[in-house]
């Protein structure tokens, strides 16, 4: 009993230890980039491909890689809309424009338009609280900041609505990863896609979902309009946390596990799972051609340490990585083989795959995986690959830092 009580003090200890060291890293390194935020200010300029409209099927596909050329034409379909708007973001700034959007929305909503919002409440603790007050013309739901039940570990509970959606009349629908306000629409890299056609119903079907799940009790829900399609080309993959559903993963797992010449995936925040990356190593290694686009330095500065911890397997494995310069890249896009793409909202992170509410479209399209490569190769103008040789010769603090970090790897 002496014995075993000695090993637990130890044990509490280390633990302890180890807790001091996480906070003592986490303060230095919000420090340091606090400073250079402040001393070296990030570049804005960066490469950009204009807008690409592909047809799929019955349905055409465009890709967006710069907010202001997305937002124009998201306020033009708000603006023209007839019957219903569902709109959904994780964050809605309340700048100018946030502001634009949010008066778009009402006017479509003064006109008769049936408007529905969706905004996750901890995503906007520091935007002011009445920039969310709409008229009762337009029906507003806040996914709670705290949902009671984390605190009984409940996964079910924890996740976040890190959803961007937005359709139009059941005609026309946009995903990807911007959230809206004036630092994405000119300062951010970032993917987005606008679907025209019939699949549209299935993100139509993704909100209203959602909103019939969370809206309060005895408030009438949203019937769904339209008619079921189905197109095997384009798939609209949902996490679920409230039921345990996580297909995206599996369908990251899935394409690279199939891949026969190259992956490309371009990621805000990269830390992918130990399953994740023993299929990106098992590809490079039967001869695909592995490529990873992040940020040198992204907009977290923990997350990019604790996704530091992969790279030296990565590197080993014969995975690429490339990093982004001056900006921050917050795409969530992978294109495989030149046949297969997604474009959506989840990163490779836990908290993404295994956590939080997401949306991912899957397009089988050689047209839309071409116009992706050509994005990614417009993107590695402004890029650095990282070699092997360079990640082994980082400092010692630096590996330290990693090291600490580490078990973090299994809640990012």
């Amino acid at each position: 009993m002496l014995r075993r009580a000695k090993v637990m003090t130890w044990v509490r200890r280390g633990l302890l230890g180890l807790l001091a060291a996480q906070v003592a890293v986490v303060a230095t390194l919000l420090g340091i980039d606090h400073w250079r935020k402040k001393v070296r200010p990030h570049r804005v300029a960066f490469p950009r491909t204009e807008p690409a409209s592909v047809p799929v099927g019955e349905n055409t596909v465009t890709v967006y890689t710069y907010g202001a050329d997305l937002f124009e034409d998201m306020l033009k379909e708000i603006r023209g809309a007839r019957h219903r708007i569902l709109f959904e973001s994780y964050i809605i700034k309340s700048d100018s424009v946030g502001q634009e959007f949010k008066a778009a929305l009402i006017e479509a909503a003064e006109r008769g338009v049936e408007v529905y919002v969706v905004y996750d409440g901890f995503a906007n603790l520091v935007v002011p609280r009445r920039f969310f007050d709409f008229p009762p013309s337009v029906r507003v739901l806040r996914y709670p900041a705290f949902r009671p039940g984390v605190l009984l570990l409940d996964v079910r509970k924890s996740g976040r609505d890190h959803r961007k959606i937005l359709t139009v009349d059941g005609r026309v629908g946009f995903v990807g990863g911007f959230n809206i306000g004036t630092i994405y629409a000119i300062e951010w890299r970032d993917t987005h896609m606008r679907l025209v056609g019939p699949e549209v119903w299935e993100l139509e079907n993704a909100f209203v979902d959602f909103w019939n799940s969370h809206k309060a009790v005895g408030e009438p829900g949203i019937e769904l309009l339209g008619e079921t399609t189905w197109d095997s080309r384009i798939r609209v993959h949902r996490n679920v946390p409230e039921v345990l559903i996580y297909p995206i993963r599996a369908m990251f797992l899935e394409a690279v596990d199939r891949a026969k010449d190259r992956a490309l995936f371009t990621q805000a925040y990269f830390i992918p799972d130990r399953e994740l990356v023993r299929v990106l190593i098992e590809a490079a290694g039967r001869g695909v051609d592995v490529n990873v686009l992040i940020p040198e330095t992204s907009n977290h500065v923990v997350a990019d340490w604790i996704a530091r911890g992969r790279y030296s397997e990565l590197l080993r494995g014969g995975v690429r990585l490339w990093l982004y310069q001056g900006t921050m890249v917050h795409a969530k896009t992978a294109t495989v083989d030149g046949r297969w793409s997604t474009i959506g909202t989840a990163n490779v992170d836990r908290l993404s795959l295994t956590g939080n509410y997401e949306v991912n479209v899957e397009i089988f399209d050689e047209g839309v995986a071409r116009h992706l490569e050509r994005v990614f190769e417009t993107d590695l103008t402004n890029a650095r690959e990282l070699t092997e040789q360079e990640w082994r010769g980082r400092p010692v603090m630096a590996k330290f830092s990693e090291l600490v970090l580490a078990p973090w790897r299994g809640i990012l």
